[in-house]
């Protein structure tokens, strides 16, 4: 679940990059919430292992 939320969060932002329409703040905040999302789920997954 989180590695899907991470992974719609980074397409996103992607998107946003390359669209001649940007919501500025918005997108970049998408990226740091998806790296949050990857490394809390990367840190779980090798807890747990």
């Amino acid at each position: 679940m989180l590695w899907t939320i991470a992974v719609v969060m980074l397409i996103l932002w992607a998107l946003g990059l390359v669209s001649s329409y940007t919501m500025g703040g918005f997108i970049h905040l998408l990226l740091i919430i998806a790296l949050i999302v990857v490394v809390v789920g990367f840190l779980q997954g090798r807890r747990a292992g």
